[in-house]
């Protein structure tokens, strides 16, 4: 096969494979006596790994099993990658009884692959992860292809590990600490970096595949382990080790709220010089994580996730991106227009804020793994603009200037003229309602939110707010350009601070207030996590900025009709002093080198912990269920799915109204009634709960 002008993969979509009739999922073709397996899952724009899939392969290795090629290659004709990992819907409604059976079943089928007598080859590009990276260790090698290469084991991150011979397979191929690690983390392994963790043996351009497979076949190297890896695999080894990763996963996944982290250490550390124990336990294990409510509910999140981004699917049309003020918020909202694509014109008064968003744009370049060459492709589309004069040409154009009215306000007379028919004029604003901003304009009919949150290449949520004079054309455009940048749009109704920050302020103002009473700031901060925030309220304020949370609470006060406690006033003297927490270096908390300097303060008692809980939590459940009633959202699900994703609110609980059902909706609404009785009115009840079953 050549490649010519064309790549590789675009002749595998053109390409008719004479063989592959009796294959849904596989194409095969046969050259030189190498038999090539193009993966390319029926129905699917990506390739996963399900039952069928792999009862396929087994089809295969029996139709070759009395006259085996000279190799085995296995490659995908997709563009986006090898594959993205087990389907995951196929576990859902499994027990752990059928979820083991069907992991035994897949082990055969790899098992069988592994042993085959001759050399077998893995070409992989794109994603290879979970099941499609334990499909490609099966292979006796794998290639690489440059590009945008990735490989790991995501499974954790859904409260199980790999459950397909990834366990004991990945130890067996690289540094066992490296292959921890990547479990453990879930974090991937990108181009050149799989080479040099000894994940591909190889790594090629994609126009030298054939010449690389042909040349591994004829080697037929030995492959075996470094003396280092036997070394490192030992048990004493395994042993020292294995207490230092429990800490490690603990500081980040406590193991009451999350076990898979301790079941993976578990398993190596008992059988990780015994590969058929190994594999026994690893299906044992696999299938019991999969029946936790923590792994039922992770599972949940990725659907959530899902979903969300099912509802950008389609083209905006939006190719130029103008940002007007290029501060923290528009700079990065600028820089990561950039990263995915968009040509994007950044304005600002001060030309060293449009340079530092621009140093901070190759700054997520690295952070993302892009090479030189991509790199200056991003910068060659951040383009300055200190005469605004993308305005003209901009399909898109974002507002990121601070929240005052009269000065957005300005800015949209300033500029309305100067927009082309088909444009969308956005604004970022977090607080201000978009129907005061709206009527500022002749064609309020373009005019949507657009609200990132910070840090932008971090916070995967953006709210795409609506009002009564938005079109509806605009406002389709606007969730689908939000995933052509990929974000996950959560749509909401203009309502004061939205959803999120709507429900967020209540639980941070409240921590304030147990500030106020004497509660130490590492005592809240404490009780959030052990829930399982990832970050207590008190050092999430100082993160954010006081004064944004004091900005934000006010508009809050004054526009909403209920019972929202004002700030104390020691609060106000601390802005105006400039503790503003980690950007000036002191909030609540002093910091330093990016982290909060916290001292050790003794236990609370059990019941004050949960009393400490409560006061935290069901503020912000009262809010959500306050906006559902409003129909600022209008879906329970986007709702779990924004507060997850844009505040971290605990993951393994599904998100706050799942937690709120699986709590007991009438056992939520009798304790806010008692913290009502006890700390005010603040704690009523919203009427919205009697709608939620």
């Amino acid at each position: 096969m050549t490649t010519n002008s064309a790549t590789l993969l675009e002749q595998l979509h053109r390409q008719e494979f004479e063989d592959s009739s009796d294959y849904e999922h596989w194409h095969t073709q046969t050259e030189d006596d190498v038999l090539w397996l193009y993966l390319d899952k029926k129905a699917s724009s990506t390739n996963t790994l399900d039952a069928s899939v792999l009862t396929e392969l087994d089809q295969i290795l029996d139709s070759i099993a009395d006259q085996l090629p000279k190799a085995l290659v296995l490659q995908s004709s997709k563009a986006g990658g090898f594959c993205a990992g087990a389907d995951i819907e196929q576990f859902v409604d499994y027990s752990a009884d059928e979820a083991a059976e069907m992991l035994q079943e897949g082990h055969g089928v790899l098992d069988r692959l592994e042993s085959l007598s001759i050399p077998t080859v893995a070409v992989v590009h794109g994603h290879c992860l979970g099941g499609g990276l334990e499909l490609a260790l099966a292979c006796q090698y794998r290639i690489g292809v440059h590009g945008s290469l990735q490989m790991g084991f995501p499974e954790i991150r859904l409260g199980l590990h790999p459950g397909l011979g990834g366990t004991f397979r990945l130890i067996e191929l690289i540094n066992p600490l490296t292959a921890m690690t990547m479990m453990l983390t879930g974090s991937p392994a990108h181009g050149r970096r799989c080479k040099s963790q000894g994940l591909v043996d190889q790594m090629v351009e994609e126009r030298h595949v054939h010449r690389a497979v042909f040349a591994l076949v004829q080697k037929r190297r030995k492959r075996s382990r470094s003396l280092l890896n036997k070394a490192l695999n030992l048990s004493p080894v395994r042993r020292l080790a294995a207490n230092k990763m429990r800490s490690q996963a603990a500081a980040k996944a406590p193991p009451k709220h999350y076990p898979a982290p301790n079941a993976l250490i578990d398993l190596w550390l008992e059988h990780g010089d015994d590969r058929e124990a190994m594999q026994k336990a690893e299906v044992e294990s696999f299938a019991r994580l999969l029946a936790t409510d923590t792994s039922k509910n992770l599972v949940r999140v990725f659907f959530l996730q899902q979903t969300l981004k099912n509802q950008a699917r389609k083209d905006s049309g939006i190719r130029h991106v103008h940002v007007i003020g290029a501060g923290a918020m528009g700079g990065d909202i600028a820089g990561w227009c950039a990263l995915n694509g968009c040509q994007v014109t950044l304005s600002d008064l001060n030309p060293n804020t449009i340079a530092t968003a621009i140093k901070n744009a190759e700054k997520l370049c690295r952070s993302k793994h892009k090479s030189n060459s991509e790199t200056r492709e991003v910068l060659d589309r951040l383009i300055p603009d200190l005469s605004g004069r993308g305005i003209a040409q901009a399909d898109l154009v974002i507002e990121a200037v601070p929240e005052e009215l009269d000065l957005k306000a300005k800015i949209y007379q300033s500029i309305e003229p100067q927009l082309k028919d088909s444009a969308i004029l956005a604004s970022n604003t977090s607080s201000i309602p978009l129907e005061k901003l709206a009527g500022k304009l002749k064609l309020p009919e373009r005019f949507v939110g657009i609200h990132f949150f910070n840090p932008v290449a971090q916070m995967m949520v953006v709210e795409v707010v609506s009002h009564d004079k938005a079109s509806a054309d605009s406002l389709v455009r606007a969730v689908n350009f939000t995933g052509q940048i990929g974000k996950l749009p959560v749509k909401v109704s203009s309502y004061p601070g939205f959803l999120v920050n709507r429900a967020l302020t209540p639980y941070l103002l409240e921590a304030i207030l147990l500030l106020h009473e004497g509660v130490k700031k590492e005592q809240i901060d404490k009780v959030a996590t052990d829930f399982g925030m990832p970050m207590g309220p008190v050092e999430l304020a100082d993160q954010v900025g006081l004064d944004v949370c004091a900005h934000v609470a006010e508009v809050l006060i004054d526009a909403l009709d209920n019972s929202m406690p004002d700030a104390p006033d020691w609060l106000t003297e601390k802005i105006e002093q400039g503790q503003l927490g980690r950007k000036s270096g002191q909030g609540f908390y002093q910091w330093k080198n990016g982290k909060a300097v916290k001292e050790d303060v003794e236990s609370l008692t059990a019941d004050t912990q949960k009393e400490i809980t409560d006061r935290l939590l069901l503020p912000m459940l009262n809010a959500c269920v306050e906006c559902y009633r409003e129909q600022v959202v209008t879906d329970l699900d986007h709702l779990d799915g924004a507060m997850i994703f844009a505040t971290g609110f605990a993951p393994f609980t599904g998100g706050p109204m799942h937690y709120a059902r699986a709590r007991g909706v009438d056992s939520i609404v009798e304790r806010l009634e008692e913290l009502q009785k006890n700390h005010g009115d603040r704690f009523a009840p919203d009427p919205g709960w009697k709608t939620i079953e």
